[in-house]
């Protein structure tokens, strides 16, 4: 088991990866530096290697992918998590590690946000994208997370072994945040300094279609995580509309004793049953969702014990 294991998903940065693996072997030198490679075809695993890092290979595209197989391959007390295309400094990776070994915090959000991403950053619409994203979640699920989509985190044994990985692409971050906010865990925000990608290095973040895929991801986990509140405004949605339709039907049955628009009053009958089974959904999933809260309660004392094993043991094997 690792005390310290830096995680650099990997796809074609051979212009980069060397300069941060070194910059993070010098900035944490007890941490074991894994690159994996997902696909690229420009030598990138090379590079890594001849730096010092471990190189690993996950074949199925997305950086979902490559997440789901470094959190189920590798044992570590601490895990620093930062993308290979040289924007975020390894020199606050110490202060990240400590907070998850000294100050038992589940995740460490790098915030590029609150610092110079937006002076950095030259592509005006993923500064949008970023702003809109924290927005939505922060108010959906009531936190205060300072940077959803940032690639640089820090995360505990007991974060990244509790973590189902579903998501396939660079909506994964959405995806852990969610995670740590609906179960409770220990975050933190520490501000970074961000630096655009340097010349030569292109991003694989598509502003729309990736952005549309996020947007989809916060919907989906919050008919998961807030089954209530999602089937909730829905039913309410529907109550709103099929009033407005019949308060004319209603009004003229008041002055003339005639129901004079049949089709539209059997319409608002039928968005009202809509309505209610919506409500009667978001209350059967919101049981189900606090049996599962309890399930993972339990789950999260079995990997805590199994972690205290796995170091009791590596450190008997040390000595």
């Amino acid at each position: 088991m690792d005390k310290i294991a830096v995680l650099i998903p990997c796809y074609n940065e051979s212009s980069t990866v060397e300069k941060v693996v070194k910059d993070f072997k010098a900035a944490l030198p007890e941490a074991v530096v894994y690159v994996y490679d997902n696909n690229s075809d420009d030598g990138t695993d090379e590079l890594a290697r001849r730096a010092g890092a471990v190189v690993r290979y996950e074949y199925q595209q997305g950086k979902g992918n490559v997440i789901r197989r470094m959190f189920a391959e590798i044992d570590a007390l601490c895990y620093i998590m930062v993308d290979g295309d040289d924007t975020y400094p390894a020199e606050v990776a110490g202060r990240m590690a400590e907070l998850v070994l000294d100050r038992h915090v589940d995740m460490v959000v790098g915030d590029r946000l609150s610092s110079t991403y937006y002076n950095e950053n030259k592509r005006p619409f993923h500064g949008f994208g970023n702003t809109l994203v924290k927005s939505l979640i922060n108010v959906l699920f009531d936190t205060d997370i300072k940077d959803i989509m940032t690639g640089y985190r820090a995360f505990s044994y007991r974060f990244v072994k509790t973590f189902p990985v579903l998501s396939r692409s660079f909506e994964i971050e959405t995806e852990m945040t969610i995670h740590a906010v609906d179960k409770n865990m220990y975050i933190e925000n520490i501000v970074i300094d961000y630096r655009d990608r340097p010349e030569g290095s292109v991003s694989k973040l598509n502003t729309f279609s990736d952005g549309i895929k996020v947007l989809k991801t916060i919907l989906r986990l919050m008919r998961t995580y807030r089954p209530m509140g999602y089937f909730g405004v829905g039913a309410l949605l529907m109550i709103i509309v099929a009033t407005c339709f019949f308060i004319p039907v209603f009004t003229e049955y008041l002055r003339t004793g005639l129901v004079l628009r049949f089709p539209t009053l059997i319409v608002c009958g039928f968005t009202v049953i809509a309505a209610l089974q919506s409500l009667f959904a978001g209350f059967q999933l919101s049981t189900i969702y606090q049996k599962n809260r309890q399930d993972f309660e339990l789950e999260l004392y079995k990997v805590t014990a199994r972690q205290k094993s796995l170091a009791d043991k590596e450190m008997i094997e040390c000595h």
